[in-house]
């Protein structure tokens, strides 16, 4: 679900997860990198919605549909 839903959390959807993928691109990142650092945030409880790498990319393509991201030379970068 890209908006939370009665039965679908805030940190479940692309939206939230959306929230969660631009707070980690403070500087550029590489899909990887942003994978990596949600596995060990996930782990350690920092955030507590189950995503797959399906719902990450997903999450970019939204993020980059609404003007929000940018790739550039194959990292993720905030716009301006």
């Amino acid at each position: 679900m890209i908006i939370p839903t009665k039965h679908t959390s805030f940190s479940e959807s692309l939206l939230g997860f959306g929230c969660y993928i631009l707070t980690q691109i403070e500087s550029p990142q590489s899909v990887d990198d942003l994978w990596g650092q949600y596995q060990v945030d996930y782990k350690n409880k920092l955030y507590f919605g189950k995503q797959s790498f399906d719902n990450l990319l997903l999450t970019i393509v939204f993020l980059h549909s609404i003007g929000v991201v940018n790739e550039q030379n194959g990292v993720i970068i905030k716009c301006s």
